[in-house]
């Protein structure tokens, strides 16, 4: 799962630097790696600094995505060293699909879950996202319609709606060739939290997962959202953080 999907959309592709894998061309560049970069001292200094270089040339942010179990050990001090920030950690759980499944799932009234693929719809989740957390999500969304439109089969997006409004949302991320599919998103308005939305979103993706054959379900899980998935039936593994990296001028659209 360290890896990344073998469809990604249109204008994203992936390069390999030693251990690394390194993803070009979506809203920010990402690199990930196996558990043990067999790289120390001064060589992870180098393999570090030459992630930082090349996205700064593209005038692009790159999220370096760590596990706490990796080693070396020293790797999140290293990219702090390197200008690399952390953001909040979150807790790796993983689940058995076919016990979380609910293809029907109870909701509150008036509310409704529905699977979306419209261009349009995914501009709605990224404004849920956007009145939730702040920001600008507009990337997320042309995240979600790019991956849509180039394997829809390896990912489902749901919205839970209410009276017209999106007031949750989620996703399933499939992973073709592997026993696992991750659930992603899962925000909902603060008015409607604690009414059972997110454990119907949770119960409906794992109902899908499950006919396609999938065994676990992994959740980089949120100190919000650990507890709930954690009652459903979700172990804790290890944890994650991102470190990001973000330009001091960034790049504007025009530019190529």
């Amino acid at each position: 799962m360290r890896g990344v999907a073998p469809s990604l959309p249109e204008g994203v592709s992936v390069e390999r630097e030693g251990p690394l894998l390194r993803v070009v061309g979506q809203f920010r560049g990402f690199v990930t790696g196996p558990r043990d970069l067999g790289v120390e001292g001064a060589a992870l200094d180098r393999l570090i600094q030459a992630q930082r270089d090349y996205f700064a040339a593209r005038g692009e942010a790159v999220e370096w995505k760590t596990r706490g179990h990796d080693l070396p050990a020293d790797l999140p001090d290293r990219l702090r060293t390197a200008g690399f920030t952390p953001h909040t950690p979150e807790t790796v759980v993983i689940g058995e699909a076919a016990r979380m499944a609910d293809p029907t799932p109870t909701l509150p009234p008036g509310v409704t879950l529905r699977r979306v693929t419209a261009d349009a719809d995914m501009h709605r989740v990224g404004a849920l996202e956007e009145k939730i957390w702040g920001g600008d999500f507009g990337p997320v969304a042309e995240d979600l319609i790019g991956r849509v439109a180039s394997a829809p089969d390896q990912i489902a997006v749901y919205v839970a709606e209410a009276a017209g409004e999106v007031v949750s949302a989620a996703w399933l991320a499939l992973r073709p060739g592997t026993d696992f599919a991750s659930l992603w998103g899962g925000s909902t308005l603060p008015q409607w939290r604690g009414r059972g939305i997110y454990r119907a979103l949770v119960a409906v993706r794992a109902a899908l997962a499950a006919t396609r054959g999938v065994r676990y379900l992994h959740v980089d899980a949120s100190d919000d959202s650990r507890p709930i998935l954690e009652r459903l039936g979700f172990t804790a593994v290890t944890t994650t953080t991102p470190y990001v990296w973000t330009p001091d001028t960034p790049r504007t659209p025009d530019e190529s």
